[in-house]
């Protein structure tokens, strides 16, 4: 009997046990709202979400909460999301440029080159399907990389957390919500922003922002089952009238007002509404510093509110209320570069010829493997090495049945329209040369081989023709024709005092049959003739000024050099490093230079940078020009000064303090420290201190004068171009140095 007592007591002590696990724990769900780049406060609330331990069950968003929920539902934490918005360039991201990345050396410096690029269009062009100021197609891929593996249509359902997004029809003024489909597509329509994106097309739908028709989709979590909401809202407040002033103020009015449709009736369904203040922030707020206060606020906002997400998690799980869910337990982390299995190859509006330059140059085959990287490399080559005007990809993991039973991706390559015929114009100003300006035509010619025909023209007193043909075989190798022809007009100076005003025309016809673009390399080899003529030369009254130019000379040369580039900016870099080295022979017979052996060049540069912090990089640079001759022509004599490599003559070496063009002996050396300081997105420091020494033997070198230089500089980094004021002063000319620069350097 009193066994049967003791078996009672334990099971009436189980049974309720028993009962409570078998009971489903109720869903959670987290709404989030619209709001462009204030959207990234909501990676502030999953924060403290995370840290609470509360399960999150179901998804909803609306334009940037379709971003931040989508990727989140697919297996990224709050911390992985943190890094990825920080580790965007948005500049790019919500554009239409091409990622300089992935592009050559030769597409980086014509990119920074030229403030503005346009199509020269022979016939009418096709109706291109648009609607928006940027087609979106750097966005898309930034979601298509992210969501991977989930590339093809699915039911959202089945992602590790269910989720839903919405988006608006224009056809009808429907609401359109996805809860299948392929992930990133739905979430690029409901972040379509109408005018500013492309409307996504979708089976006669029109489809943009998902804000103009449920902002905030707190009614579809409840759909969806949900038991308890949690809603962050990242919407403006509604301007008064002392703030509509402007067009842009009273447009944002007008889509704010579109926002707060249904948001009452959804805050209303909300358990936990969690309101982030952006007071100071609009759509387009992604910079640096604008992140990191937003997702801060969003924190702050959650904080507000964690005595109530306790007590959720507690009613959640009462019996273990300390005990946090594991998220690891149902998210597998997502890889930054994963790599998949071909199953099958596609490519779309591309010519077989075309199709068959791509799978050879890349050995491309089923079977073998891809990822993101490899992907963006071969839409690279179709846009430059193929002429077309874009080119995209999709990678469907999984979607093909191998013969051994395994699974493996389909892979589908989609090329645009052909390039049409491109114009570039730059425009620069500086107070040594005054204004210049330099114009590009590029032909791509659509031949069984392809091959692309440049033409420039820059007008100052530095005069350019130039025409490039280039032909683009295979495996990077380019062989290069150029004719080219140049009138200079330059001041040269000798320890800051001008000795000579020089005025000359050169005719340069080169051939480099070895030619290869290997992303961040360029390698040349080949030969030039070159032929000056018309000389025209002043002299001051220095004795040891005085020489006699002759009418005319020539010289055939041969030469070989190597470019590497891997700096994250053209003009203003704090990563990578960059390198370039040179050798060349001149002669006038194709052997000998003036009846003695030729002039032998050797010339070269390597700087790196070493970033401290977020706002300072250190960049020290060392480089020199070695001449070998007997009697070194004074056309192909050293010079340096400037800002930039080139400036005045190709074989210009900058040197702070020095702002005209220094002749030098023929042995040359210097060294340069800089410091880089970001003051903000687009404004800088620059600190640099040279040091160079130069002689006409290799003996003298080191044991001639000391040249020292710094200077300190200013630039914004516009759409056009830097903008610059620099002040210095070195031991050379001895005196300060103003330098004023607007504009690209060519």
């Amino acid at each position: 009997m009193k066994r049967l007592l003791i078996l009672a007591l334990l099971l009436g002590l189980m049974l309720p046990a028993m009962s409570q696990e078998e009971t489903p724990r109720k869903k959670v769900a987290v709404v989030l709202s619209g709001g462009g780049a204030k959207g990234v406060a909501h990676i502030g609330v999953l924060k403290v979400l995370e840290k609470a331990g509360v399960p999150i069950d179901i998804i909803t968003g609306t334009s940037m909460g379709s971003i931040i929920g989508g990727l989140y539902a697919c297996g990224n934490d709050a911390a992985r999301l943190d890094s990825i918005v920080r580790s965007q360039d948005w500049s790019l991201v919500l554009s239409d440029k091409d990622d300089l990345r992935y592009q050559s050396l030769k597409e980086r410096e014509h990119h920074n080159t030229y403030a503005i690029t346009t199509s020269l269009r022979l016939k009418k062009r096709r109706n291109r399907i648009g609607g928006g100021f940027i087609i979106g197609k750097n966005v898309g891929r930034l979601l298509r990389t992210f969501t991977y593996p989930y590339n093809d249509s699915i039911d959202f359902n089945t992602l590790p957390i269910p989720f839903a997004c919405v988006a608006t029809d224009i056809v009808d003024n429907s609401e359109q919500v996805f809860h299948s489909g392929v992930l990133s597509e739905a979430m690029r329509a409901s972040m379509s922003i109408p005018g500013a994106f492309s409307p996504v097309r979708k089976g006669g739908r029109v489809l943009v922002d998902g804000g103009l028709r449920n902002n905030y989709p707190a009614d579809i979590a409840k759909e969806m089952g949900a038991d308890y909401i949690i809603g962050v809202s990242v919407a403006s407040k509604l301007r008064g009238p002392e703030k509509l002033n402007s067009t842009t103020d009273i447009l944002m009015q007008v889509v704010d007002f579109n926002t707060k449709n249904k948001l009452d009736e959804n805050m209303a369904i909300t358990d936990i509404p969690i309101i982030v203040d952006t007071e100071g922030y609009s759509t387009a707020s992604f910079s640096s510093s604008a992140i990191d206060t937003l997702i801060q606020r969003g924190e702050d906002a959650a904080m507000e509110h964690w005595d109530e997400i306790v007590a959720l998690k507690e009613k959640l799980f009462p019996m273990h209320a300390q005990a946090k869910p594991s998220r690891q337990e149902t998210l597998v982390p997502l890889s930054d570069n994963p790599s998949c299995r071909i199953g099958q190859i596609e490519f779309e509006n591309m010519t077989p010829g075309d199709v068959l330059f791509i799978t050879r140059k890349f050995r491309l085959k089923e079977a073998d493997s891809i990822d993101t990287y490899r992907a963006n490399l071969i839409t690279t080559s179709i846009r430059l090495d193929l002429f077309y005007e874009s080119a995209d990809f999709h990678i469907e993991p999984n979607a093909i049945d191998m013969p051994d039973g395994t699974k493996a991706a389909r892979v589908v390559f989609i090329a645009g329209e052909k390039k049409p015929n491109k114009m570039s114009v730059g425009i620069r100003f500086d107070n040594e040369e005054m204004i210049a300006v330099q114009t590009n035509v590029a032909f791509p010619l659509r031949k069984r081989l392809p091959m692309q025909l440049d033409l420039t023209v820059r007008m100052g007193k530095r005069i350019l023709a130039e025409a490039d043909w280039e032909l683009h075989p295979t495996n990077f190798l380019h062989p290069t024709v150029t004719l080219t022809f140049r009138r200079n007009d330059i001041n040269l100076y000798e320890y800051g005092v001008r000795s000579y005003n020089v005025t000359y025309n050169r005719l340069t016809a080169a051939a480099a049959p070895l030619t290869f673009n290997v992303r961040n390399f360029h390698i040349s080899m080949g030969a030039a003739v070159d032929y000056y003529y018309n000389y025209n030369l002043l002299l001051d009254q220095v004795v040891e000024h005085q020489m006699h130019f002759p009418d005319h000379e020539h010289f055939i040369s041969y030469f070989g050099k190597v470019d590497y580039n891997s700096e994250n900016d053209w003009y203003f870099p704090t990563q990578g490093s960059k390198f370039n080295a040179r050798y060349g022979y001149y002669t006038d017979n194709f052997v000998k230079l003036n009846g003695d052996i030729g002039l032998h060049e050797v010339s070269a540069m390597w700087r790196t940078n070493f970033p401290i912090g977020r706002h300072l990089a250190i960049q020290p640079m060392f480089y020199g020009r070695l001449l070998h001759c007997k009697d070194t022509p004074v056309i192909l004599c050293n010079v340096m000064g400037g800002e930039w490599f080139g400036h005045y003559f190709e074989q210009q070496m900058p040197f702070a303090g020095v702002g005209h063009a220094e002749l030098q002996w023929d042995k040359f050396v210097a060294a340069q420290m800089q410091a880089q300081y970001s003051l903000t997105t687009n404004n800088f420091l620059k600190f640099r201190l040279a040091i160079a020494k130069d002689g006409d033997e290799y003996g003298k070198v080191m044991k001639g004068e000391t040249m020292l230089g710094a200077s300190m500089s200013y630039y914004y980094n516009s759409p056009s171009g830097p903008i610059g004021l620099s002040l210095g002063y070195s031991n050379v000319s001895e005196k300060l140095l103003f330098f004023f620069n607007l504009g690209y350097v060519f």
